[in-house]
C-alpha cells in the first residue's frame, strides 16, 4: 500500500507516544494510582483503555467501512503483572500502525464523526489517534509526576484536528452566534464560527482577522479569544488544563457554553 509521507509521519508520531506512554506507566509505583486528569480511572485503568482501544481501532480499520469492530476474539487480555504490560502495549500500538499502513491514508474507514469536517478515511483516524495517545501519554505522565508539552510537531495540528473532528457538526448552536479563535504562539491560528448552521472551523492568517477561506461569514470579531503555544491549547480543548492557564480577550462564558452544548449529529 502506498504511504504518504506526511501519514508515514503520523504513523511514526502514533509510535514514539506510544513509547513515552508505556514509558511513564513503568516509572509509577503502583499501577492502582489515580488519574489526576481522569479521575474516574487508575493507571492501569488508562492502560487498559489505551491497549484495548488501539486494538479495537486496528480491527475497525481493517473493516474498512463496516460498522466499527471491538477487540477481536482471542486477542490477549491486559496483563495485571508489571513485567508483562509494556510488551502488551507495544503489542497493541503495533497492531493500529500496522492496520493503518497496509490501508493506507485514502481507503474508506468507519468513524464516529461523519457529521464532521473530518473525512471518514484511514488518514483522518490515524491523526484522530495521534491525538489521542499524545493527551493520553500527558494523563499518565501528570500521574507520575512528570508532565511534558505535547511535542511541537504533534501539538501543532492539535487544535485543528480537535475542532474539525470533535466540535465540527451541522446541528444548531442554541444562543447567538458568535466565533472562538485560537492562537498557537507558534505562529498558527484557527475560529470556529458557532450559528444556526452549527459549527464550522478555518484556518486565519493572523491574529484578529477574517477567515482566509470563509471571509465573507460568521462573525467579523470572535465572541472570546485564546492564546498559548500549541501544546497549551491542545491540552485546554481536552479539558486538562483551565483557560486560566492561557492568555484571553473576550467571554470566558462562551466556553462553558460551548463545553454544555450537546449537538444533536
Amino acid at each position: 500500500m502506498t504511504t504518504t509521507p506526511e501519514f508515514a509521519v503520523l504513523l511514526r508520531l502514533i509510535d514514539e507516544r506510544s513509547t513515552a506512554f508505556r514509558a511513564a506507566v513503568a516509572s509509577a509505583p503502583s499501577l492502582d494510582v489515580q488519574v489526576p486528569t481522569c479521575p474516574e480511572w487508575t493507571l492501569f485503568d488508562l492502560a487498559e483503555h489505551i491497549g484495548e482501544g488501539r486494538r479495537a481501532w486496528a480491527a475497525t480499520v481493517a473493516a474498512g467501512p463496516a460498522p466499527a469492530k471491538s477487540v477481536p476474539e482471542g486477542a490477549p487480555a491486559v496483563p495485571r503483572e508489571r513485567e508483562a504490560l509494556p510488551a502488551w502495549l507495544a503489542a497493541s500500538t503495533q497492531e493500529l500502525v500496522d492496520a493503518l499502513r497496509e490501508a493506507g491514508p485514502d481507503r474508506g474507514c468507519w468513524t464516529w464523526w461523519g457529521a464532521s469536517q473530518s473525512p471518514q478515511t484511514c488518514g483522518a483516524v490515524a491523526r484522530h489517534q495521534l491525538q489521542q495517545i499524545a493527551v493520553h501519554t500527558y494523563d499518565a505522565q501528570v500521574t507520575v509526576g512528570a508532565p511534558e508539552p505535547l511535542p511541537e510537531e504533534v501539538a501543532l495540528d492539535g487544535v485543528e484536528e480537535f475542532l474539525f473532528t470533535c466540535v465540527a457538526t451541522t446541528s444548531a448552536w442554541p444562543h447567538k452566534p458568535t466565533a472562538f479563535d485560537f492562537h498557537a504562539t507558534e505562529g498558527h491560528s484557527w475560529r470556529l464560527t458557532v450559528d444556526g448552521d452549527g459549527a464550522r472551523s478555518t484556518r486565519i492568517s493572523a491574529p484578529g482577522t477574517t477567515p482566509v477561506a470563509a471571509t465573507d461569514e460568521g462573525p467579523n470579531a470572535p465572541g472570546v479569544s485564546v492564546r498559548g503555544t500549541a501544546s497549551e491549547l491542545v491540552l485546554f480543548v481536552y479539558g486538562r488544563i483551565p483557560v486560566d492557564s492561557l492568555k484571553t480577550d473576550g467571554d470566558r462564558g462562551l466556553f462553558d457554553l460551548l463545553e454544555a452544548w450537546e449537538p444533536e449529529e
